[in-house]
């Protein structure tokens, strides 16, 4: 029985080395390309962290930290949902406090744009901000409750390196290098925290999940796991970058968190496709994985 146990172990720890071998190898078929992957199974236990520790530019991910202060702030009392927020098209450079605009051709979401003078609610921008990636939504929200309060609060739930510091487009701080960065790993610990309801109410995280899973762009992890599994997940690109992170739902089984980070891709399909290619590694490794912790448990 020892022995039986201490063979199904063994081959768990070569699945995980084959993962890693498989997705180092995908990867390395595309020159120049970078990739941070984070993987946390949270019904086998099993991980997988490949370049994870890297810093890339965060591009529209860190609109999930947004999204997780805005309820924190709504359940603290300091905003409410329902309020109305006067909607303008000028935002304050970081770098030196300049007025900046945003370009509609240049925003995923246009619809908030016919909308610039009129009240809008809370919890209208921060779905768009979400489902849509609306940039005007996430700059508008981010000048409500302060990038440096998000960041500080994503420190408590464990994400060390992540740095929100701004809101989109902002020129003059990007020449700068002032950044919105983030690794896989943190990222993978946020995803974490929001399916595990970490420091939050739980009315709170069934929210943030649906309006997650309510993503209206699907071309990257969602794309590589099979039809009709759910998947509650943010994307993010911007030039030379494509990223998604996801929280994915097998059937019958706890989920388990997914992060890719890529870079150096210049053609945006390319890069999309990579991500769909290392969900579906990733899927697949997980089922695989999921059958054999059931072997093991009923021995």
């Amino acid at each position: 029985m020892i022995a039986t146990f201490v063979g199904l172990a063994l081959l768990a720890a070569q699945a995980t080395d084959s993962l890693r071998e498989k997705l180092d190898a995908r990867i390395s078929r595309l020159p120049g390309a970078e990739a941070g992957v984070a993987y946390m199974d949270l019904h086998s236990g099993d991980t997988l962290f490949l370049n994870a520790d890297s810093s890339f530019h965060a591009a529209s991910t860190m609109k999930v930290p947004v999204m997780m202060e805005i309820f924190r702030s709504a359940r603290g009392g300091r905003l409410s949902m329902g309020q109305g927020i006067m909607l303008v098209n000028q935002f304050s450079s970081i770098a030196d406090g300049s007025r900046y605009s945003l370009d509609p051709a240049s925003d995923s979401d246009t619809t908030l744009y016919r909308r610039i003078g009129q009240r809008i609610t809370v919890d209208t921008l921060l779905r768009l901000m979400i489902t849509r990636s609306s940039n005007l939504a996430t700059n508008t929200l981010i000048a409500l409750v302060g990038a440096e309060e998000v960041t500080r609060v994503m420190r408590g739930l464990g994400a060390q390196r992540i740095q929100v510091r701004r809101g989109v487009e902002d020129g003059k701080a990007f020449e700068r290098g002032l950044n919105n960065t983030t690794t896989a790993r943190d990222l993978a610990v946020i995803l974490r925290a929001i399916e595990e309801g970490k420091d939050m109410a739980p009315d709170d995280r069934r929210q943030m999940l649906e309006i997650l899973h309510a993503q209206e762009f699907n071309d990257k992890i969602p794309a590589g796991v099979p039809r009709g599994v759910r998947v509650a997940h943010k994307t993010g690109e911007i030039t030379a970058h494509s990223h998604d992170a996801a929280i994915v739902y097998p059937p019958g089984r706890r989920p388990f968190v997914l992060v890719v980070l890529t870079r150096g891709i210049q053609d945006a399909k390319v890069a999309d496709k990579l991500v769909a290619e290392i969900s579906a590694v990733v899927y697949a490794h997980s089922t695989a994985r999921a059958a054999l912790n059931t072997s093991l448990s009923s021995r």
